[in-house]
């Protein structure tokens, strides 16, 4: 069912094999994405969060329900309402 294919890395450009068996895998798991980087790439990502801690980078918002200052791990957009932890809870 499955069969291996060559894909681009989109940090290094290199072709890598996407398996049949890693394929099958992604599929169990549900993943809907085929991986965007080579293994080596991957590894190196993993390796660079694991020595920041796995600290994010932290942008500053304003709650759109409260007004409290508050921190968010993705570059707010004007489009979107964004919200404090105390009323995301609320929101979901």
């Amino acid at each position: 069912m499955y069969q291996d294919k060559t894909l681009v890395c989109k940090d290094c450009g290199q072709d890598f094999t996407f398996t049949a068996g890693e394929q099958e895998f992604y599929a169990e798991k549900g993943f809907q994405n085929e991986p965007a980087r080579c293994k080596d790439c991957r590894d190196a990502r993993k390796a660079n969060r694991r020595q920041n801690n796995g600290r994010r980078e932290m942008h500053d918002a304003v709650c759109a329900e409260c007004g409290a200052e508050t921190q968010v791990p993705f570059v707010p957009r004007n489009d979107r309402p964004i919200y404090c932890s105390d009323c995301y809870q609320n929101h979901r």
